[in-house]
């Protein structure tokens, strides 16, 4: 980021805070199939309404394909409620590979479609980082948290001076083990959650008021 475009987004967030923003905006980001849809459907249903989803889930990757935003949802813990506005990102790849779709059974031009979508959907998640107050990195707790997309991630956090929660996903598989992404990244927090099955959601809550409140 050039030292203009750096003052701009610092200025932004000064501005922000001396107005008093209602809710800070937080983006939920991470690499394709870690559970960030999940999250954001299990968020709306916990305090918008219990058919309310922020998009569709998938085994196949790249599922989300546009970012999604929900404003103002109002969270209960600890006896104190916050605001925040939610950002539902496609998934960070360091590389797309149409091949990848036509293996899950897809068409030769599908699959090359899909592929430039996927392309797309990094870019606009990359570029929603100028707008944002903070960030929730999902990553998957049965898989190897050092992965090229978590560590550029994390980095490009750390060098935008973001706020950042991890989310420790999946918890509900037996393979899972989510210490090891607590080992990986100890400098930021890290909660174990299974989205899916809605455990551990108290604790991230807490760590979500904490971190962004």
């Amino acid at each position: 980021m050039n030292m203009i475009k750096r003052f701009k987004v610092s200025f932004s967030r000064i501005f922000n805070k001396l107005f008093k923003k209602k809710g800070a905006c937080i983006g939920i980001y991470g690499p394709p199939n870690a559970g960030k849809t999940t999250l954001s459907n299990r968020i709306l249903k916990d305090w918008v309404g219990a058919e309310e989803t922020m998009g569709s889930v998938s085994h196949i990757a790249h599922e989300t394909r546009h970012a999604k935003r929900r404003n103002a949802i109002s969270i209960e813990t600890n006896g104190h409620t916050i605001s925040l506005d939610i950002v539902d990102t496609p998934g960070l790849a360091t590389k797309i590979d149409f091949h990848d779709f036509m293996e899950q059974g897809m068409s030769d031009s599908e699959s090359k479609r899909r592929s430039k979508e996927a392309t797309e959907g990094v870019i606009e998640a990359v570029k929603w980082l100028d707008d944002l107050d903070g960030v929730i990195l999902v990553m998957d707790s049965t898989e190897n948290p050092y992965t090229q997309v978590n560590v550029t991630v994390i980095g490009n956090m750390e060098a935008r001076n973001l706020p950042l929660l991890i989310v420790a996903n999946k918890v509900d598989l037996p393979e899972a083990d989510p210490a090891v992404i607590k080992e990986a990244f100890p400098q930021h927090p890290m909660v174990p959650v299974s989205a899916l099955e809605g455990v551990g959601m108290d604790s991230f809550y807490e760590a979500l008021a904490k971190q962004f409140g």
